[in-house]
């Protein structure tokens, strides 16, 4: 009996895991996994906000190739746009004065005409995939596309939002 035991404990030369060690590498995937998925939702985030942003500054190009077009006039208002922005009654996808929004993106033009000038226009856009904020363009500011002020812009109330 001694000698079938021995000759039991010779032959033992599996190479496996053990229970111990997979349950650490099982814990070590897990905590990789939790701070890999709130990063790639952020960079998602992120890169819909990019895009209302990019939608803003299409649009401004659109309204200004309006602008030279049609006399030195800018168009009336637009109210809200989700697929794409356009100005003309009848727009082609060529069209200068049609822009293709992005996925998601909420779009809105307010013309103010101003006595004795041309008048001045915002552009304001969010995308419902991004972090809620509202970009704006303020051609009487001119500059570049800014993030809305204020406790909780809305997009649809684009004459009264203001930036910093």
């Amino acid at each position: 009996m001694q000698d079938i035991i021995s000759r039991m404990r010779a032959k033992k030369q599996d190479e496996g895991f053990t229970l111990i060690e997979l349950l650490v590498v099982v814990v070590i995937i897990g905590v990789l996994v939790a701070i890999a998925v709130p990063v790639y939702l952020n960079y998602r985030q992120g890169a819909a906000d990019k895009s209302a942003q990019s939608d803003v500054r299409g649009a401004v190009s659109a309204v200004e190739q309006w602008y030279t077009d049609n006399g030195n006039k800018y168009p009336a208002t637009v109210g809200p746009q989700t697929v794409s922005f356009s100005l003309d009654a009848s727009p082609t996808a060529t069209s200068p004065k049609h822009v293709t929004l992005s996925d998601n993106t909420k779009m809105v033009y307010h013309f103010t005409q101003l006595a004795g000038t041309a008048g001045s226009y915002k552009i304001c856009a969010t995308n419902e995939g991004g972090t809620g904020k509202v970009y704006i363009y303020d051609s009487s500011k001119g500059g570049s596309v800014k993030p809305a002020t204020g406790a909780s812009p809305d997009v649809t109330n684009c004459a009264s939002l203001t930036t910093s």
